[in-house]
This record gives C-alpha cells, sequence and structure tokens, in this order.
C-alpha cells in the first residue's frame, strides 16, 4: 500500500559526507513516522533515526548523534539522512521504513549500500 525507495548510498572516504533520500507514496504515507535502519555485515538491523509525520520529534541512536540529521519535507513525502563524519563504523546497507502509530502498519525499502573507507 506504501511504497518506499531510497537513494543516495555510494562510497565516501572516512570523514566524510553524504545524503541519503527517501521516498515514500501510496495512500496516507503522508501520515506516516519515518525511520532509518541500517545494517552491517554480521550484525542485526540497529535504529539510527526517526522523524514523526509532523516533524515534531527526532530521535538518534547514540552512535550517530551529532553526526547525521534527519528530515522530511512533506511536500513530497521524502525524508532525508544527511550524514556528516563519516566514520568506517557506518559502513551499511541503510533502509529506509515508514510506519504508522505502534507499527500496525509498516513498509521498508530496498536498501541503499553506504560504504565507508578507512
Amino acid at each position: 500500500q506504501v511504497q518506499v525507495v531510497e537513494s543516495g548510498g555510494g562510497l565516501v572516504p572516512a570523514g566524510g559526507s553524504l545524503r541519503l533520500s527517501c521516498s515514500a507514496s501510496g495512500r496516507a504515507s503522508s501520515m506516516y513516522n519515518m525511520a532509518w535502519y541500517r545494517q552491517a555485515p554480521g550484525k542485526q538491523r540497529e535504529f539510527v533515526a526517526t522523524i514523526t509525520w509532523n516533524k515534531r520529534q527526532t530521535l538518534y541512536a547514540d552512535s550517530v548523534k551529532g553526526r547525521f540529521t534527519i528530515s522530511r519535507d512533506n511536500a513530497t513525502d521524502t525524508v532525508y539522512l544527511q550524514m556528516n563524519s563519516l566514520k568506517p563504523e557506518d559502513t551499511a546497507v541503510y533502509y529506509c521504513n515508514a510506519h504508522s502509530r505502534n507499527w500496525i502498519r509498516y513498509y521498508w525499502g530496498q536498501g541503499t549500500q553506504v560504504t565507508v573507507s578507512s
């Protein structure tokens, strides 16, 4: 019912920056909270950042706080993840998520690879 598509991944040197984009479309997509998760090889998927549908609240994982910024353009139903001061440990597949309250409904994108070289 809701389609989620990420883009913007790539290879970047340590200390560099990258901006990921996530577009959501479908019925009531503008009313969904959105989030970024990531999964590194051999590790579980972990929370990165989230933003509510009305942009009133944002939350970040401690590992990215101060370096990453999540934002949302409701006019285009697009959420962004600005990643600065990237570290090799940030290397992972980054997944965009759209979810309703209490995760009654949730949708995942295909993921976009972010690789940070040493």
